[in-house]
């Protein structure tokens, strides 16, 4: 898991829906693991406060994470009907819950790079992919780049078929994880935190395209 693996989830064991390692969506009824879900607790003054690290105490409330079954959470009274009470809900929750993932990605991201895990700039990511393509775990576009930079370096992601093509973040939040202001072409090497990473970015997948279709980044 993204946040803290197995040992989180047995700490939330008695959450809402709870059953062993996976979780129930209050909103959709499924049950799946945690990590593409989003966890909620009834804060202060009894409003919903998402919980993305897993570590607020309290009883937590389980949504898939995607902008619409959060806003229909919201909107619809789910909340307030499996805590047996009046809760209230932030009109921007939904909103708020993207802009914290945003956060987290960037996070993972800028460890990464603090570690030594993650490359920026085309020329450097081309390098990487052309001769050592075996390291790398996942490739970060930024969501505006350009199609002929983008494309080439896609060309050898396709030839390796096991890196992962982000495409949810703009060159200013890459930029953000690297100290620059912007960056629109990134890399990260194989290992936890690049996991850690493209987890996140699935999450964010529920708010904002992670891949566009047309980039055809499939292998």
């Amino acid at each position: 898991m993204t946040q803290g693996g197995g040992k989180a989830a047995r700490q939330h064991s008695d959450d809402e829906g709870a059953e062993g390692p996976l979780r129930r969506c209050i909103v959709s009824g499924e049950v799946k693991p945690p990590d593409g879900m989003v966890r909620f607790v009834v804060g202060p003054d009894e409003v919903i406060v998402p919980d993305l690290a897993l570590k607020l105490p309290g009883r937590g409330y389980w949504v898939t994470s995607s902008r619409e079954l959060i806003s229909r959470a919201a909107e619809r009274g789910h909340f307030s009907k499996v805590a047996k009470r009046s809760v209230k809900c932030p009109d921007t929750l939904a909103g708020d819950v993207e802009l914290l993932l945003v956060r987290r990605c960037c996070e993972h991201l800028g460890l990464a790079r603090r570690a030594g895990l993650a490359i920026s700039g085309y020329a450097q990511v081309e390098v990487v992919l052309r001769t050592q393509a075996g390291r790398i775990a996942a490739l970060v576009e930024a969501s505006g780049s350009g199609g002929a930079d983008r494309g080439k370096l896609l060309t050898y992601a396709r030839k390796r078929g096991a890196i992962r093509v982000i495409g949810c973040l703009s060159d200013s939040e890459i930029g953000l994880a690297f100290g620059r202001e912007n960056v629109v072409h990134a890399a990260l090497t194989q290992g936890s935190l690049a996991a850690r990473f493209v987890a996140e970015a699935e999450r964010l997948g529920g708010f904002r395209v992670l891949c566009p279709p047309e980039w055809d980044a499939a292998s």
